[in-house]
């Protein structure tokens, strides 16, 4: 992942200069979240090698809120809530990409912001998380216009998206796209000293994605990623599939959708 993750030596490999760049994010974040995307063909098989039991999984609701041409996007903000089976529901407003020394002393050092690098095969970005929790229902209520959506947002939250939005755009002039359907089990498979996770991403047009991911401290993270590569490749899990991102792929999806309306 860091170090491209990958069964080819010269497929999705770093470049010295963004593995530079990588371990200068690295050093100044709070973790470190390894991802790797797996191709549909293989959902069976990986299931199979990592002997992952579906009905231990949590089923998700996840809505993404932005203008239908996707203006917050392209200004690298993102704007999420989630249901989640027998839980409270979450929100986050994510920034990216930042640089973890440039954002502001007072908002990092707020304990619901969240600094973190995401890698996958060939690529990485740094992103600044402001989460916040509301009781269950509220992302629902939300959705069907029963409450404002800067209501499911704490005030820190919004300070956070206006500090990022592009001008003259307010939460609650956002569009909902969603919800797609997420199943997701936290597991440690056995032979890998560590816990996974796999998430399963059902998209409306019945695509899927299908991602795992294991999180580590920032001084870990080449260790961490050297042991899930070993791994993964002992049992037989491709390393060199084209890497979908979830957001992404559901923002395109869900603008699209808007437009032919």
């Amino acid at each position: 992942m860091l170090d491209g993750m990958n069964d080819d030596p010269q497929e999705h490999r770093l470049s010295d200069a963004q593995l530079a760049e990588a371990l200068a994010l690295t050093r100044d974040a709070d973790s470190v979240e390894l991802k790797l995307t797996i191709p549909d063909t293989q959902r069976r098989a990986t299931v199979a090698a990592l002997e992952i039991d579906p009905l231990e999984a949590q089923i998700r609701q996840v809505y993404f809120f932005d203008t239908p041409d996707l203006a917050l996007d392209a200004h690298g903000l993102v704007v999420r809530a989630r249901r989640t089976q027998g839980r409270d529901d979450d929100t986050v407003v994510k920034a990216r990409p930042v640089v973890p020394t440039q954002v502001p002393p007072e908002v990092r050092r707020s304990k619901n912001l969240v600094v973190e690098v995401d890698t996958m095969p060939g690529g990485f970005v740094c992103s600044a998380s402001m989460k916040g929790t509301v009781p269950a229902g509220h992302v629902k209520e939300a959705i069907s216009g029963k409450r404002q959506l800067r209501k499911i947002y704490s005030k820190e939250q919004r300070a956070f998206f206006n500090a990022h939005a592009p001008d003259g755009i307010e939460l609650d002039d956002l569009s909902v796209l969603g919800p797609i359907t997420v199943f997701k089990l936290k597991f440690s498979p056995t032979g890998y000293d560590g816990r996974m996770v796999g998430e399963l991403w059902f998209y409306p047009d019945g695509t899927h994605i299908v991602e795992l991911s294991t999180k580590t401290l920032p001084a870990n993270a080449f260790q961490a990623a050297a042991e899930a590569k070993a791994f993964l490749v002992s049992r037989g899990v491709p390393l060199s599939g084209d890497q979908r991102t979830k957001t992404r792929t559901a923002l395109e999806f869900f603008s699209r959708e808007l437009s032919a309306e």
